[in-house]
């Protein structure tokens, strides 16, 4: 039988830090300059060298207490330029006329549209129903990144019928604006049909795109618009970044 003996020296009663310690206190310490304003809305953190040195620890713990951060939100972290504070959440008004732009202005921040990516597709049986075309009709469809103080709020696919609108891609491009496309071709003006709200986890593409964790969820709203005449002329796919965005719903003429 063999017997178990304790020692009882000085060093074998002292407890040992758990690992996990380091990084969550490091990430605690963060957070509460944060919120003191040490580091504001916006502004770069030190290097993980920097911090390594300042909390007497080694990079990788840095980097888990930074990743913790940005999975709450905290922190935003640019692929070859650095740490960030996130900024504070833009309002963007849902309304019967919604604009980018005007969103921004009301917003008090400068913003505008950017183009992905653009294409020619066959209409699904819901793109269809949305743009009340025929299954398989050919669309232009613009992958379109809405962007405000140089911080991405939105991510989505806009689908327009053909061949009304064949030069759209060329006036967005130019212009940053949706509704400087529609006015170049004949649209004067337009309303909000419908808008359809859902939370959900995103696609890695998406939460790159955003510059977000994968883990945070983002607000899908699917959209139509439509002409004077009530003829849909837009359907659209975009995702919010949840953190970022607050989503105000008027039912406002």
């Amino acid at each position: 039988m063999t017997t178990t003996t304790t020692s009882s020296s000085p060093l074998a009663l002292t407890p040992r830090p758990a690992r996990d310690s380091f990084w969550t206190r490091i990430a605690a310490e963060l957070a509460e300059s944060i919120a003191r304003g040490v580091y504001p809305p916006g502004e770069r953190l030190p290097s993980e060298h920097a911090l390594a040195e300042q909390f007497g620890v080694n990079r990788h713990t840095i980097r888990r207490s930074l990743a913790s951060l940005s999975s709450q939100g905290l922190l935003r972290v640019t692929q070859g330029s650095g740490t960030y504070v996130e900024e504070f959440a833009v309002e963007l008004v849902l309304a019967k006329r919604t604009r980018h732009h005007q969103s921004m202005a009301l917003a008090g921040v400068r913003g505008g549209l950017r183009v992905l990516g653009s294409g020619t597709v066959r209409a699904t049986a819901a793109q269809a129903r949305a743009l009340q075309v025929p299954v398989r009709s050919v669309l232009l469809r613009l992958q379109v990144l809405g962007e405000a103080e140089q911080q991405p709020l939105h991510v989505g696919e806009r689908f327009f019928p053909l061949p009304r609108f064949a030069q759209f891609e060329a006036v967005v491009r130019e212009t940053g604006s949706i509704t400087a496309a529609f006015a170049a071709h004949g649209v004067a003006d337009y309303t909000r049909h419908e808008s359809r709200i859902t939370a959900q986890m995103p696609e890695p593409e998406v939460a790159a795109q955003l510059r977000q964790p994968a883990a945070r969820p983002v607000l899908l709203v699917e959209s139509v618009n439509v002409d004077t005449e009530a003829q849909p002329i837009e359907f659209a796919r975009t995702w919010f970044a949840g953190d970022r965005v607050t989503l105000t719903v008027t039912h406002d003429e």
